[in-house]
């Protein structure tokens, strides 16, 4: 009996050996089929994304181009003469600007997003805190000064607009 289950041991174990050395092998091919499926399918949504966040970017790029104050001065005639009205019309432009690009946040990195906020929010605060003169008595004459103030932003969408062409360079890498 016992030189039969040495027998039988000896039949076993080389069989036994196999099926792990097997097992383990076809453990190490599923986990290379899975990284490599993982990795083709983050390459295609990287190739399909890539044009989209571009085009937030560029979105992006126009926004921080339409509230610089040079341009915001200039696109942005008074329609009233009183200061005020002026003031509260070039805020109101840079709120709508700012709404109408809200959803571009989510192909930006929230630094970037955080900059454009920023530089959105710093104009905005200089055009609230401009104080209207005894030599101001229109709007027309108050553009050339408020102009003035908003090019001396500590955080201008001039610097913002830099940070965000950093950002797309490193996309493009």
């Amino acid at each position: 009996m016992g030189e039969e289950f040495l027998g039988l041991l000896v039949y076993c174990i080389p069989a036994l050996v196999t099926g792990a050395i097997a097992f383990l092998f076809f453990k190490e091919h599923t986990a290379n089929e899975n990284n490599r499926r993982n990795f083709l399918l983050h390459q295609m949504h990287k190739k399909e994304s890539f044009p989209v966040r571009l085009q937030a970017f560029e979105r992006l790029t126009l926004f921080l181009e339409r509230i610089s104050a040079q341009q915001l001065m200039r696109r942005v005639p008074p329609i009233a003469p009183q200061p005020e009205a002026y003031k509260d019309l070039l805020i109101q432009t840079i709120e709508q600007e700012y709404e109408h690009n809200l959803s571009q946040q989510i192909y930006v990195s929230e630094t970037c997003w955080r900059m454009l906020t920023t530089a959105k929010n710093s104009s905005i605060q200089r055009i609230q805190n401009f104080q209207v003169t005894e030599a101001i008595k229109t709007a027309q004459d108050m553009r050339v000064p408020l102009f003035e103030t908003l090019s001396q932003a500590k955080v201008s969408p001039e610097m913002a607009l830099e940070f965000l062409k950093e950002e797309v360079g490193l996309l493009l890498k």
